[in-house]
């Protein structure tokens, strides 16, 4: 049997950096783990060499189980040489590394880890589900294809999401709207621009416009304001020529009190007709009422007092928990994971092997329902 440092460097050893993902591989060798283990377990096709996993294991009409959600897939290795073998788990000075130790493999090996061991002595009330998504860097195109097209995710008591937070839950993160917009004109020779239309002039007039862009909406009391940020622009093919296409992007982080397509109509109002708009991501914040009982199990699971500094917590970045928990009808959702926020994506990425095993122990805690104890 695995324990969770040696399962986390199984799983970091399957290359799954997306693109392309090949996630199908890691899938496929949690799933035989957990069938060894008396989990029903069904894969969802999403790709070529990609699949999602749905494992449970005690679920019943009566009790909504415990929903953990994960993903396989990470970001590429970068630009920047690694001082070790980014698929080899390297273990020193109590870390473990590797491309996805902490963002997230080290939090599936945990979920996994915790949901087995659960079942040796005790049969957790309602029983567990575990999510595990292809595809979920790069705007959870796995997670929202598996909501659309699987039609058995049954229900959930709470939804947990084991993305890096070092072990600390937080109750919300903000969503995200990404947009590509683009300008068009008519070229001409650089030395005759009147004879053209320049699309970088007017892609420049609408980031003018977007940098004072205001949303017009009240402090969110847990995740604060919605921010906006130009990330990417591009226009022209040489410089003694009138461009007659331009493009940039946007980078939108949103909280409950925005409506998408308000702000999106409010946006397209602001910049005119010469800009045209595409959205490449639209996923909205997720925000969980601290005073709900799942809130409070799983603060006392952690061995968290609610009213202390540093708390109600959210996260600034997306996760699937934006597609679940709408998909779980507004369920409790929390991130909750042994990663560090700060590694994720880094060269050398490592995870602290005392909090992978820290989540197993929290997370066990979750699935039966018991206090803190130490």
């Amino acid at each position: 049997m695995y324990d969770v440092v040696s399962l986390t460097q199984k799983l970091i050893a399957f290359d799954t950096v997306n693109p392309p993902g090949n996630e199908h591989l890691a899938a496929k060798f949690i799933g035989s783990l957990l069938e060894e283990n008396g989990f029903n377990v069904e894969y969802v096709p999403f790709e070529e060499n990609r699949v999602h996993l749905i494992a449970e294991k005690g679920c019943s009409a009566k009790t909504p189980p415990v929903v953990f959600s994960g993903h396989f897939d990470t970001v590429p290795l970068g630009a920047k040489p690694w001082t070790v073998d980014p698929f080899g788990g390297e273990v020193k000075d109590g870390k473990l590394y590797g491309r996805g130790s902490t963002d997230m493999k080290g939090g599936v090996a945990a979920m996994v880890i915790a949901a087995i061991e659960s079942f040796e002595h005790e049969y957790p009330q309602g029983g567990v589900r575990l999510v595990l998504t292809a595809a979920e860097e790069l705007g959870c195109r796995g997670a929202r294809d598996l909501v659309a097209n699987y039609k058995n995710l049954g229900c959930a008591s709470g939804i947990i999401v084991g993305e890096p937070t070092g072990n600390v839950p937080g109750i919300g993160h903000k969503g995200g709207v990404y947009l590509n917009l683009s300008a068009f004109g008519t070229t001409a020779h650089s030395s005759m621009p009147h004879l053209g239309d320049n699309a970088i002039y007017k892609v420049c007039r609408a980031i003018s416009k977007v940098e004072h862009f205001d949303f017009s909406v009240e402090k969110d009391p847990l995740l604060g304001f919605s921010t906006i940020n130009v990330g990417m622009m591009s226009g022209g093919l040489n410089i003694n020529s009138v461009p007659d296409s331009a493009s940039f992007t946007i980078d939108a982080r949103t909280t409950t009190k925005i409506d998408h397509k308000e702000f999106i109509h409010n946006l397209k109002k602001d910049l005119g007709d010469e800009i045209t708009i595409e959205i490449l991501v639209d996923l909205p914040a997720i925000s969980t009422d601290e005073d709900a009982a799942f809130v409070k199990m799983v603060y006392e699971a952690c061995g968290i007092s609610k009213n202390v500094d540093g708390f109600p917590k959210s996260l600034p970045y997306l996760t699937d928990g934006s597609v679940l928990q709408k998909a779980y009808g507004g369920a409790p959702t929390i991130i909750l994971g042994p990663g560090e926020i700060e590694m994720a994506h880094q060269t050398d990425e490592y995870c602290y092997i005392d909090k992978l095993q820290k989540a197993v122990e929290i997370y066990k805690n979750i699935i039966l329902k018991r206090l803190y104890n130490e």
